[in-house]
């Protein structure tokens, strides 16, 4: 059995594509992160400005790592959307909204095989939260 031995150039724990939001408070992201998703900051990824603001963090949301700094010449702030898979759908939805989220669409089950619902963080970055179900698979065969 052959094994995949980790790349060299690209940090433990993290892959080659990496989301990376940019914002005005990178510390309030990952509180949203940590409150809807049950993210994990990678204290080691921490990087402070002079002042002792959180310039870059990173946090991980089950098997992934993100990445989060804060907004600043050249680096305007910036909306992305996020496809995150979760055990319990309803329960992180529910989660999300509690944490300051806003409803894009209820938890619903999809005619491609994911049962799923969306959240706008408060910087506008989406949240596109699903489960994936097996029983009725996902696009074409």
């Amino acid at each position: 059995m052959q094994t995949t031995k980790p790349a060299s150039h690209i940090p433990p724990g993290f892959r080659a594509v990496t989301p990376y939001f940019i914002v005005d408070e990178p510390e309030r992201l990952v509180a949203f992160a940590k409150a809807a998703f049950g993210a994990e900051e990678l204290q080691d990824q921490r990087a402070l400005d002079p002042d002792g603001k959180l310039l870059h963090t990173a946090f991980r949301i089950g098997d992934s790592v993100l990445e989060t700094g804060r907004a600043g010449d050249p680096w305007k702030p910036l909306k992305i959307g996020i496809h995150l898979f979760v055990h319990d759908v309803d329960a992180a939805y529910a989660l999300a909204l509690k944490a300051g989220g806003k409803s894009l669409h209820e938890v619903k089950d999809m005619d491609y095989g994911e049962r799923s619902g969306a959240v706008q963080d408060p910087f506008g970055n989406q949240w596109y939260i699903a489960t994936y179900m097996k029983s009725q698979g996902r696009g074409p065969a």
